[in-house]
């Protein structure tokens, strides 16, 4: 695993006089960035941000703007369409483009009408009159009504307008019309569907009335986990070794009552006779908790566990108080540097920019519509008799005769939009782009702040005398310093990441398409490689983690910084895993104060259950008081988890110092030891330079 590292006599911490690092990789990661910032130019210019916040008609025309200005609300000829044509996640991915045509209109229809049958010989004017509000407008006014296909004739439902288009209401007793292409006993349940997907507008005001009457409550919840979070952190160097133990203490004493509680089933059954020879095998596993065979192998396992959970303690209680130490250190290391506590921020507000910028340029429609229409051949049922021989989805012309046919319910009906353009040919290729983008640039921010903390928290162990030798501003200095020189090492790490991501996202895509197939083994490879590819992506994270704490600390590139950390890991394996573990565990455990503290607080407040607080302290009249439970919850999980990354970080640093601090020095009077007097307790070393005579 390498050789240790030798005693370099100028090394003072985190190098100063370094060079720019992975200069390829960073020349190409900026081309990058210029070439996104290109297809958000391309959104700009040839996206439309008008077909998300106003419907079209079938021309291609908006309601509500232009000259349909007092026309604000889409009706659709045949709304049953927009249900049985596909399913409500398309339509609504689809800007509720149903095959039917669609007309702008001032209102939505009050009552129940459509064309009877005694009017098809009449013309277009003498039949709609007042009602001329619902015609397409190329339809002539002497035109007569049977003409053009039967679908171009709208019927018009008591409706109430929602998201600028007219949906009917289904608590209202009509008569339907005695088209073909109606099925009568889907109208209910299609109309339903849709209403349910629109009815999100109502709760979605209910949820906005309540966050209006509870945010101030909720800022203080958050402000409360912000203090736990921050008192659990600066505690950690007084509590962390009871802490600790009592955690230990907790797990072993978890799995004690296991073990009690297998014997105790496993002696009833066996008293009973239960055994697995009567049961034989079923698919049913509950059936298998009424056997002895069960609870014995389940004793057996957790007996297996407590005794090498006992021997690991025994055997690793040196390395679990080095652990211990550590955490006491990375504790002071944070209550000396507190702005590092609040560099989250920083990282949070790239992270917005980045995914925002992303949602925009993918959200903003990279469409230019044309003001010409597609119609096809439809029909409800295109599996039934008759239909075999007519070419479905073929182009049609609504304005021409009808089609004879013997398919029930052929229509000529509306598609969508026909669209040219160098854009729209590269959609695809422009989105795969955008996705790359957001992936790559999150990661090298994620990066950025992981190299940043590990060159703050690496000038703090490496500083003789402290706090004295703690240079003037750690964390913008290593953050400037990391901007400068390591942006390509950065990039680098976080494109492999990155394409380890899209190869997971690829294979859940590949696996989704499966799911229908029933191939047992196309589906066993695909989550066999699923787990390769996870295991993959820890590993990565892992390896860049401490890469980035080697750049920082000694600014070389990423291969090198890579390969060094991976080195010096393995020739201390052990200690990794115990501080690794000792670590998780803790910070598990303060995730779950922070968390359950607040969500216990907000549930007895909002709930009502807290009396006698006085007027000013009532809790509001909510629609959801579960609501506010669960951001409070959620923004608690959020801080807690950016303190305690801060936490972790710091940790992982302090132990690669001290793992190189053990390779360079031996405490003699030139090659004294950095780390803290604790450990060099607990290791039985010490220095023999006295204090005063320290190098600085």
């Amino acid at each position: 695993w390498g050789k240790a590292a030798k005693y370099d006599p100028s090394f003072r911490g985190p190098i100063k006089n370094r060079g720019c690092t992975d200069i390829i990789c960073c020349v190409l990661f900026l081309l990058f960035i210029l070439g996104y910032i290109v297809v958000g130019l391309v959104a700009w210019v040839y996206g439309d941000p008008r077909q998300v916040i106003y419907p079209r008609n079938s021309t291609g025309a908006y309601c509500g703007i232009g000259d349909n200005k007092d026309k604000p609300y889409v009706l659709y000829f045949n709304i049953l369409s927009c249900a049985v044509a596909t399913n409500i996640i398309s339509v609504a991915q689809n800007g509720l483009q149903c095959p039917t045509p669609q007309v702008c209109v001032s209102s939505c229809p009050e009552a129940l009408w459509s064309v009877e049958g005694n009017q098809y010989l009449k013309t277009v004017g003498e039949v709609y009159n007042e009602n001329r509000i619902f015609c397409l407008p190329e339809v002539p006014s002497n035109m007569v009504s049977a003409s053009p296909m039967p679908t171009s004739h709208p019927s018009a439902l008591f409706s109430l307008p929602a998201l600028g288009r007219c949906f009917p209401l289904t608590n209202v007793n009509f008569t339907l019309p005695n088209y073909p292409w109606i099925n009568s006993s889907t109208v209910s349940q299609g109309i339903s569907g849709l209403l349910d997907s629109i009815n999100a507008r109502d709760i979605s005001v209910k949820i906005f009335e309540d966050f209006a009457h509870s945010w101030y409550w909720i800022l203080i919840a958050l402000a409360v986990a912000l203090g736990l979070s921050l008192l659990f952190l600066l505690l950690l160097r007084l509590v962390a070794g009871p802490l600790v133990l009592l955690l230990i203490v907790g797990v072993l004493a978890v799995l004690a009552y296991g073990i009690y509680h297998c014997w105790q089933q496993y002696r009833a059954l066996r008293d009973k006779g239960a055994s697995i020879s009567d049961l034989g095998f079923t698919t049913n596993l509950s059936a298998y908790q009424s056997v002895q065979e069960t609870w014995l192998a389940a004793l057996i396992v957790l007996a297996v566990v407590e005794g090498i959970l006992l021997l690991l303690l025994i055997f690793l209680r040196q390395r679990i108080r080095i652990a211990i130490a550590l955490l006491k250190e990375a504790s002071r290391a944070v209550g000396q540097m507190m702005s590092t506590l609040f560099y989250p921020l920083v990282t949070f507000v790239l992270l917005v920019i980045c995914i925002a910028y992303w949602a925009m340029t993918a959200l903003y429609p990279l469409f230019s519509p044309s003001l010409s229409s597609e119609y096809v051949y439809w029909a409800s049922n295109a599996s039934a008799p008759g239909c075999e021989s007519v070419s479905l989805n073929s182009s049609c012309d609504p304005m021409a005769p009808p089609k004879n046919s013997s398919c029930p319910g052929l229509t000529c009906a509306f598609q969508g939009y026909s669209s040219t353009g160098l854009a729209q040919r590269s959609l695809f290729n422009l989105q795969i782009y955008g996705v790359l983008g957001l992936f790559w640039t999150v990661n090298w921010v994620l990066a950025l702040g992981q190299c940043v903390l590990a060159g703050a928290f690496a000038s703090f162990y490496w500083a003789f005398h402290k706090p004295q030798d703690i240079p003037t501003f750690p964390l913008c200095s290593a953050f400037i310093r990391t901007l400068r020189y390591h942006t390509g090492s950065l990039a680098f790490g976080a494109l492999i990441l990155t394409l380890v991501q899209i190869a997971r996202i690829i294979l859940e895509y590949i696996d989704h398409k499966l799911r229908g197939a029933q191939n047992p083994v196309a589906r066993c490879i695909i989550c066999c490689f699923k787990c390769c590819l996870w295991c993959l992506e820890k590993f990565i994270k892992f390896l860049n983690r401490n890469a980035y704490i080697m750049i920082a600390i000694y600014g070389k590139n990423f291969c090198v910084s890579a390969k060094n950390a991976f080195m010096l890991l393995m020739r201390n394996i052990v200690r990794v895993v115990v501080l690794d573990k000792v670590t998780d565990l803790l910070l598990f455990f303060g995730k779950l104060l922070v968390v359950g503290g607040v969500g216990v607080l907000s549930f007895f407040f909002f709930s009502g259950r807290i009396k006698g607080l006085g007027k000013d302290f009532e809790n509001p009249q909510l629609n959801y008081y579960w609501l506010p439970i669960m951001t409070s919850i959620v923004g608690a999980y959020v801080i807690a988890s950016g303190f305690f990354s801060v936490f972790g970080m710091c940790v992982d640093t302090l132990f690669l110092c001290f793992l190189e601090d053990l390779e360079r020095n031996d405490g003699s009077v030139n090659r004294p030891y950095y780390m803290p007097k604790s450990l060099l307790k607990i290791l039985g070393k010490k220095n023999q330079a006295p204090d005063k005579k320290r190098k600085k």
